[in-house]
């Protein structure tokens, strides 16, 4: 991380929280030997801002890609985005590193999964899935041409 990604004052992570919990869908931006792939998947926030979890079966690319380069960033448009403030629309670009699991953690991080995105049981209790958190070093908030803030996970 560089030096712009100075923690802001002010409301940024409850921003963050809130396009977090009402979005479901983002983009999983991995790389292999330099080629760029992006995923669209499932996702949920794990403790507070700190982790981002997915699941993913393991001959997939995405899943190749990671055990390469365990560096990930994870974009979420706020699609579901307050309608008080129309025209404004925020988006999140989450930079961070997947990580074990911790074994005591693993069952009910995939329950918490599991609530978030109930039509997933069958493929997360498939074998083959692999269940991933990425640990979250900062966040990217975008709101606008002029409007980029950063805010660094201590």
């Amino acid at each position: 991380m560089n030096d712009l990604m100075a923690k802001n004052p002010g409301d940024i992570d409850e921003t963050i929280r809130r396009v977090l919990e009402r979005n479901r869908l983002a983009v999983l931006a991995t790389q292999r030997e330099g080629q760029p792939h992006a995923s669209l998947m499932a996702f949920t926030p794990l403790e507070g801002l700190r982790f981002l979890a997915f699941a993913t079966y393991r001959d997939t690319l995405k899943y190749e890609s990671i055990q390469q380069d365990r560096r990930v960033a994870i974009l979420v448009e706020d699609r579901e985005r307050d309608d008080s403030q129309p025209g404004r629309r925020i988006v999140l670009t989450a930079l961070g590193e997947a990580v074990e699991t911790p074994e005591e953690e693993r069952q009910a991080n995939i329950a918490t999964h599991l609530a978030r995105h109930p039509d997933l049981q069958g493929f997360l209790s498939s074998p083959e899935c692999e269940f991933i958190r990425v640990a979250v070093q900062a966040y990217q908030v975008v709101s606008g041409v002029d409007d980029v803030r950063w805010y660094q996970i201590d």
